[in-house]
């Protein structure tokens, strides 16, 4: 590891079931729990019609001996990460379903108990741990409203979008999202994940995880081509975007692309004031995991490079079954400078982090 501490940007805390949720709930709400329950916008109330991986794409040692979810035990957590490593700070990005409901007032309810469930039960039980925003971003103005309420806390340090939505993410209807989170200071983080409605890669339904899995950095390259060309950093100068769980080999490859093709098509988007490379570079940062590594691990580093000393910030991703080991997601020597930049510094900038 070196010297210094690492900080985790990807940790997923888990909601065990809907009962660990009622406290936080208004007895209107808790009756809509009990009676009407959960209505999302996948077609699937199971989940997806296909084969996964491992069960709710866990690690098969991460499920704790006193019952629940992976992630769902705060001790059990730090026995397996935050005590194992030289953890200095760790961001939960907690995926539970309140952004996929149909209905846009359960939803934010849902998110408000998420939020403050994660205070009670997370953030003043251990002061290394820092927290996600939970909200209801298909409906903007009630999203904004609640980074508005939970941003009051000083352990939240981003607010939660997932990749998949119903528009791409640099369209005006998501706006007031980015203005709440400049309102708070706070980054906007897109996590893999999906709400879509509709068949979740641009040819229709997979028959496989692993399509999905691969196919997820594809929608991280759509969020982030909408988000330049749509004006969202101009307008929204403050604003720092985290593509969480998306890869990052690709980065160089779309920069080129993206200012290749603002040379010919410029025409169209004229109140862009950079190049669109400009804004990846700028106002992206992205976390490691999954690690993309090349055939030969002397290639690496200049991968790294390449894609951006300042855009890197380390990812564990647990208790996720491809989690990333710190003492051995990279396969060769980086160098101290860079390796700081990416297991601590990055994210220390990006998160506004005491340290």
């Amino acid at each position: 590891m070196g010297t210094g501490g690492l900080i985790d940007c990807d940790v997923h805390n888990a909601v065990s079931g809907d009962e660990e949720l009622r406290p936080y709930l208004s007895q209107r709400w808790r009756r809509h729990m009990e009676l009407v329950g959960s209505r999302t916008f996948s077609p699937f109330t199971k989940g997806y019609a296909y084969p996964k991986a491992a069960r709710l794409a866990s690690r098969r040692d991460a499920w704790p001996p006193t019952g629940g979810l992976p992630g769902s035990d705060l001790d059990f957590m730090r026995g397996q990460l935050l005590d194992a490593y030289p953890v200095e700070r760790a961001v939960l990005n907690c995926l539970f379903r309140a952004p996929e409901q149909r209905y846009d007032a359960y939803g934010a309810a849902l998110a408000a108990a998420v939020n403050d469930w994660q205070v009670e039960q997370w953030l003043e039980r251990d002061e290394r741990l820092r927290a996600s925003v939970t909200v209801p971003f298909e409906f903007p103005d009630l999203a904004a409203a609640e980074i508005d309420r939970s941003s009051a806390h000083p352990g939240f340090v981003q607010v939660l979008l997932y990749p998949r939505t119903a528009a791409p993410l640099g369209r005006r209807q998501y706006w007031p999202i980015y203005e709440a989170a400049c309102r708070a200071g706070l980054p906007v983080g897109i996590h893999a994940a999906s709400t879509t409605p509709g068949p979740i890669t641009a040819t229709g339904w997979p028959s496989y995880y692993i399509e999905d899995h691969t196919g997820l950095a594809v929608a991280f390259q759509a969020q982030v081509v909408s988000l330049i060309f749509n004006g969202v950093f101009d307008r929204f100068p403050g604003l720092r975007v985290v593509l969480l769980e998306g890869g990052f080999a690709w980065v160089p490859a779309l920069a080129h692309r993206l200012d290749a093709l603002h040379a010919r098509l410029g025409e169209e988007v004229p109140d862009l004031r950079y190049p669109p490379s400009h804004y990846l570079r700028t106002h992206i940062r992205i976390t490691t995991q999954p690690m993309e590594e090349p055939e030969r691990a002397a290639d690496l580093v200049p991968l790294l490079r390449e894609v951006g000393a300042d855009l890197l910030m380390f990812s564990t991703d647990y208790p996720h079954w491809d989690f990333d080991d710190p003492y051995r997601a990279f396969r060769t020597r980086v160098p101290p400078d860079l390796r700081r930049r990416i297991m601590h510094d990055n994210a220390c900038a990006t998160y506004r982090l005491a340290s």
